[in-house]
């Protein structure tokens, strides 16, 4: 999807205004024909050419990073980088152009659930949590509709509103949103409309995950008391607000053990929990199996 996201925008501004605006390559750093997660095998256009110009050299990536961040990787995205008006990284993208040291002092995102492991990782990046980041001549999104985002914006600055606005339509695409807007954890859809305070309490559960906030306390801060907020999970979401957050921490927690190399009393401090064992217990409680457990089946 963020691969699509990247490069049909660019094949509908062509369509729709009916000239080119946009020419794309899809290179590997092979020539070979790279297959996704999901098993489709995606036709490149070529061995990238590291010394060849061009106005935007974007890295589209997604899981499995480090098997794949060679130094001979990182050698020809470096020198494709210095011959780009511009350098995008898609999802995870930023983390190979953070691995080749083009993202030092400069601000940037990733995906929501590799935010946290992304600032630990690379310390002289400025990581945000915003659907995407324009800083200098780099720019990264957090996945497919940020990509998205960013593109019908490229669009717009390029092509004007217009344009943009007819491509969205496109793909019956009314919410696109600005760089700055933080990523959600959950997607709240039109819930956010129908029902503010309960979207309002989910921001705030997401954004304390290592220091978690008393439901009392969440009620308080967005205007409602605890009985009406609990009322309120109850019929929309049909679970408790205190079972909603646990769920929001314990996700964040397998997210932590199966995607980086944290021990489990690390992942247990940045899940909110006192300690490792007590997250032990809650882990296996929701995924039937330990910390332990899910870490060795995902290796």
């Amino acid at each position: 999807m963020s691969l699509a996201a990247t490069l049909d925008p660019l094949r509908a501004a062509n369509r729709i205004s009916g000239r080119l605006c946009y020419r794309h390559r899809v290179v590997s750093l092979d020539g070979c024909d790279p297959t996704t997660s999901c098993g489709l095998t995606i036709r490149v256009d070529g061995r990238l050419e590291p010394t060849m110009r061009c106005d935007l050299f974007v890295v589209v990536a997604a899981f499995n990073v480090f098997e794949h961040a060679t130094a001979a990787l990182m050698q020809a995205v470096n020198l494709a980088a210095r011959q780009a008006s511009f350098v995008g990284g898609i999802e995870a993208g930023p983390w190979i152009l953070a691995l080749a040291g083009l993202l030092d002092g400069r601000a940037a995102t990733t995906h929501w659930e590799d935010l946290e492991e992304y600032a630990v990782k690379f310390p002289g990046v400025q990581t945000k949590a915003d659907r995407w980041v324009f800083d200098g001549r780099f720019v990264t999104t957090g996945g497919a509709a940020p990509a998205l985002d960013f593109l019908l914006s490229l669009i717009q600055a390029r092509q004007g509103r217009k344009l943009s606005l007819d491509v969205a339509s496109l793909y019956v695409y009314d919410g696109m949103r600005t760089g700055s807007q933080r990523q959600p954890a959950v997607s709240l859809g039109r819930l956010a409309r129908q029902e503010p305070r309960l979207a309002a309490a989910i921001k705030m559960m997401e954004s304390h995950i290592e220091a978690p906030l008393t439901i009392a306390t969440i009620a308080r801060r967005i205007g409602t008391s605890r009985r009406t907020l609990e009322t309120l999970f109850v019929k929309r979401a049909e679970i408790s607000p205190a079972a909603f957050y646990m769920s929001l921490r314990l996700d964040a927690a397998r997210r932590l053990i199966v995607d980086s190399d944290l021990s489990v009393a690390d992942a247990a401090v940045r899940s909110g929990f006192s300690s490792s064992a007590a997250l032990s217990r809650s882990f296996k409680r929701r995924f039937g199996h330990s910390p332990r457990q899910a870490r060795r089946a995902s290796l």
